[in-house]
């Protein structure tokens, strides 16, 4: 990837096409999460800017993240399948969208029984400034990234080691669940992930690189599709991307390699939906991505419990 292209993905990140452009970014206090769950992986080293929110298109952003978090969101007692999602939401490892690709997708999960847990993650710095923030960064001299760009749009190990601290706090996310499985109502073995655009490239890069996690199954929403060496034993895939998504263009390659592998893999690829559509309601048929996903986990059995 280019130095222009970055520049551009890093400032396309910032624009959710699912609404209007033109929606100004306005700081907010970070509210309370009393049940959030802070993890093992500790403090961001060398991260002085402290942790800052802001909201967009009538959505929540963190930013600057330098602890990760687990949020649970559990099923009404008696409902629960022993099935859960860790959600990673997206925004270029520089922010991430907490409300529209997180916090809403974990409560329809727990609506139909599936425990959810939102994954907030340690992010590469950006500038205190909001309004710093929301300009583009400039290509630095010396032919590096872009301060604060995101990495290329692989998944394979060089991502897993751009994104190390990120892919620690995923492994922790899994421990963590497994750790309070009882607890939680949770069967260890049936712990899957989805993610949405950087969170789905840091979902691919976990459920292909971690020995640790060992994802159940895997969501890719409008993340990454480029190909990858599939192992033998690779987990079930759901993957959903618009046609008119700026940053991804069409690319099957990773689609294309799970099947070659003989891994179960469903793909679904909308005519309109821009890219980051998350559970905004839209008039595109990218909003029925969801029951997509959840009609595919109870094609697998996880939208009951497990005989």
């Amino acid at each position: 990837m280019t130095l222009k292209a970055l520049g551009l993905f890093a400032a396309l990140l910032l624009i959710q096409p699912a609404m209007a452009q033109n929606d100004k970014m306005i700081a907010i206090p970070i509210p309370e999460q009393p049940d959030a769950i802070t993890l093992s992986t500790g403090p961001l080293p060398n991260a002085p800017t402290p942790e800052s929110w802001h909201q967009q298109y009538g959505s929540m952003f963190a930013r600057n993240v330098t602890v990760a978090t687990l949020r649970p969101f559990l099923p009404a007692p008696g409902k629960a399948t022993g099935a859960a999602v860790i959600v990673a939401p997206g925004g270029g490892f520089r922010t991430l969208s907490m409300e529209n690709e997180g916090w809403q997708v974990a409560r329809a999960l727990a609506a139909q029984g599936v425990a959810a847990f939102v994954l907030k993650y340690r992010l590469n710095q950006t500038p205190a400034d909001l309004e710093e923030f929301a300009r583009p960064p400039a290509p630095r001299p010396g032919g590096a990234p872009p301060a604060g760009a995101p990495p290329p749009r692989t998944v394979g190990g060089d991502m897993a080691a751009r994104i190390a601290p990120m892919l620690a706090d995923a492994n922790a996310a899994f421990a963590l669940v497994r750790a309070n499985a009882a607890k939680w109502h949770v069967d260890p073995d049936r712990i899957g992930m989805i993610g949405f655009s950087a969170g789905a490239a840091l979902t691919m890069t976990t459920g292909l690189n971690s020995k640790e996690a060992k994802p159940a199954f895997l969501g890719n929403i409008y993340g990454p599709l480029g190909a990858v060496e599939v192992p033998a034993d690779a987990p079930p895939l759901f993957a959903a991307i618009a046609a008119d998504d700026p940053l991804f263009g069409f690319n099957v390659g990773l689609i294309e390699n799970w099947r070659k592998a003989k891994r179960p893999v469903e793909f679904h690829y909308y005519e309109q939906g821009g890219h980051g559509f998350g559970m905004y309601p839209k008039e595109t048929t990218s909003t029925g991505w969801f029951d997509a996903f959840s009609s595919w986990l109870k094609m697998h059995g996880y939208m009951k419990p497990k005989p």
